[in-house]
């Protein structure tokens, strides 16, 4: 499997924790985990996942709290609940806190990785999404054309790399260090201005022509499209 999935694992004991985490970075996965809802939540605000595991009895924050501040300000990420009750009623809460599956423990890890493999492409863009609009901007997939106001824009493949990740957050502020490993595919900061370039070309290219602009900068945070 290509290692192009993110994944977030909220669970707070530390043996099955490490369990689950091996075995999704033995099929492919990129794993983080965090060991109460606090963490977890802190991790989400920093961080753009693919998909979400998450225990329901946690420390400090429990599972279908964070469920539901989750589903507040993203409503398509998908969320595997983890529990020991497999009771109707408790699946049913779960199901309407905004949870996507739910698995009882103990599990198969094969049914887990079948349930991920659902979830993952009913939220891929290669699969579902063919288009994002934002305002007057439309990104359309299918032929790698970007228009806004009716007016095509020409962009490079790294152009339009950044442009989606933007659009594809839009409204939550992007940090360099993401846009690092999302288009660069780098994990560290190499100390140039790459990104500050690239913002650069988007801004003349998406913004300059047109009375509203979009792409704006959060100082000290990152960037963002609104």
């Amino acid at each position: 499997m290509e290692n192009k999935y993110r994944i977030l694992l909220v669970e707070d004991e530390a043996k099955l924790a490490q369990i689950i985490n091996q075995e999704l970075v033995r099929v492919g996965y990129f794993v983080e985990i965090a060991s109460d809802g606090l963490e977890g939540s802190a991790l989400l605000k920093k961080h753009t996942y693919s998909l979400i595991i998450l225990d329901v009895n946690l420390p400090y924050k429990n599972g279908l709290t964070l469920c539901k501040e989750i589903r507040e300000v993203n409503k398509s990420i998908p969320i595997i609940m983890l529990t020991a009750m497999g009771d109707i009623q408790d699946k049913m809460e779960a199901f309407n806190f905004g949870a996507d599956d739910y698995l009882v423990k103990p599990f198969h890890f094969d049914e887990l990785f079948a349930r991920l493999k659902v979830l993952l492409k009913r939220t891929d863009p290669a699969t579902q999404e063919n288009k994002i609009i934002v305002d007057d901007l439309e990104i359309d997939f299918m032929n790698k054309s970007v228009i806004r106001a009716g007016v095509e824009i020409n962009l490079t493949a790294k152009e339009f790399t950044l442009l989606v990740l933007l659009a594809r957050n839009k409204n939550r502020v992007i940090s360099k260090n993401e846009i690092l490993e999302k288009v660069w595919d780098l994990s560290f900061d190499t100390g140039t201005n790459t990104i500050e370039v690239y913002i650069s070309f988007l801004r003349n290219k998406i913004d300059k022509p047109f009375e509203k602009k979009l792409i704006h900068t959060k100082p000290g945070f990152g960037y963002l499209i609104k």
